[in-house]
């Protein structure tokens, strides 16, 4: 563990940017292995096949809810004592697991092979490993891999890890091909619906979707691609994205009325869509997700909100709450605050608003209980504690397990912070 450093200040680029508090400590995180949980079920005919321990077979397990008789898109090799101390050939071990699973699951045409803090610890060389299970058994199924671990990571770098192995195995768009958009990043199958059916109604016909929701359908990427990002997370997509030519359109993120019609408004720009046709497309919806917020705003309007930094997801959130539902922002913390990306987000945060990036979870527990927040976003080794404290809490890995993107899911995202202040008026009754 890092040794606690003195946070400091440090201006964010652009003259109106809010003041960032950098801090360096202990850190309190959910391991990466969990993005499997939304990964497995978007990507129909692929496989994760950790490398790990028993506790991270636990933590799957526990992390899905899966019961004993099902049959997930995810499994354990567990690293043996036998492993740990050099008596078994791990590669032989994983090959014999890798062949059994793919003999009896020949609907697999995708493997992840999935490093964790164990397969680290003992040098297991994935990448190696998923070259010539590769070559092995080419052309049925692709084998590519990427880490999950949880030593220096937070939980949703798994999707970004994912997503980046999978960017150099997509076909090249042909020289000169038309114009096309790439969305990026996992969404639920209903909401990648909703917005294929707003670009679609807006003009824009060739849109695609990374992951594609099977192997054999990934998009083509090239110099002609321009890209949207769904996840603020996807910082080393974005870079694999753009070694392979393709251009991202600076957004907010798509969250509540306001952050989706401004992402919306990106790709209208970006190809041309005139202000009636993007207007006509959007009216609708827009005014579907307005009516819906309603229902959650009397319970959160001048209410405080402490954001621990978990998801990375707590600054476009933050934007959301504070100017589509009026709620006061006390801190918001993240894990890693990406300028570039976050920078239409970051525009429309209230002036002076505490932002902090990293953790030093000790310094961060004092700020939050002085300042006895409404309401507190944080990780789940924080939320019981907290509770006890007399502090309601949301745990932020409800907010990436849940549909929230777009328009028509406006209003369940404003009654994810709803539910809980209005549970504890209840209770306190």
């Amino acid at each position: 563990m890092n040794a606690p450093l003195l946070a400091r200040a440090v201006p964010v680029q652009g003259c109106d940017a809010p003041p960032v508090l950098r801090e360096r400590g202990q850190r309190e995180v959910f391991c990466g292995l969990t993005g499997i949980m939304w990964l497995h079920r978007k990507i129909q005919d692929a496989f994760f096949l950790i490398v790990g321990s028993r506790t991270c077979a636990h933590l799957m397990q526990s992390a899905a809810g899966v019961m004993i008789f099902a049959e997930p898109r995810f499994a354990t090799a567990i690293i043996e004592e036998k492993d740990l101390a050099g008596l078994a050939d791990a590669n032989a071990e994983l090959d014999a697991v890798v062949t059994r699973l793919l003999e009896r699951r020949p609907d697999i045409k995708l493997l992840f092979l999935v490093g964790s803090c164990p397969s680290e610890v003992i040098k297991l060389d994935l990448s190696r490993a998923a070259l010539r299970l590769g070559q092995r058994f080419a052309p049925q199924v692709r084998v590519l891999n990427y880490s999950g671990s949880g030593i220096e990571t937070t939980f949703t770098q798994g999707e970004d890890a994912c997503l980046t192995a999978l960017v150099p195995t997509l076909p090249a768009e042909p020289a000169g091909s038309e114009k096309s958009l790439l969305v990026v990043g996992v969404l639920a199958d209903a909401v990648e619906d909703q917005f294929r059916r707003l670009f679609r109604a807006m003009g824009i016909e060739r849109v695609a979707f990374l992951p594609a929701r099977r192997a054999g359908e990934m998009p083509a990427v090239g110099p002609d691609t321009s890209y949207l990002l769904v996840q603020p997370f996807l910082g080393e997509t974005a870079r694999a994205l753009e070694n392979r030519g393709a251009m991202r359109l600076a957004a907010p993120f798509p969250l509540g009325a306001e952050g989706t019609t401004g992402w919306l408004r990106a790709a209208a720009n970006a190809f041309g869509v005139t202000d009636a046709a993007f207007e006509a497309a959007i009216a609708a919806p827009r005014e579907r997700a307005n009516r819906a917020l309603e229902h959650s705003r009397a319970a959160l309007a001048g209410r405080r909100i402490f954001f621990f930094p978990d998801s990375q997801l707590e600054i476009p959130i933050a934007r959301f709450l504070h100017r589509e539902l009026g709620m006061e922002l006390v801190e918001v913390g993240t894990p890693y605050l990406h300028k570039d990306h976050l920078a239409a987000d970051l525009a429309l945060l209230p002036a002076g608003v505490q932002l902090s990036e990293g953790q030093d979870v000790d310094r961060q527990l004092d700020r939050c209980l002085a300042a006895a927040p409404d309401i507190t976003v944080c990780g789940l080794g924080l939320a019981n504690p907290l509770e006890d404290r007399g502090l309601t809490t949301k745990w932020a890995i409800e907010l990436v397990f849940t549909p929230i993107q777009g328009f028509e899911q406006a209003g369940d995202l404003a009654e994810l912070f709803a539910r809980p202040l209005n549970r504890r008026a209840a209770l306190e009754v």
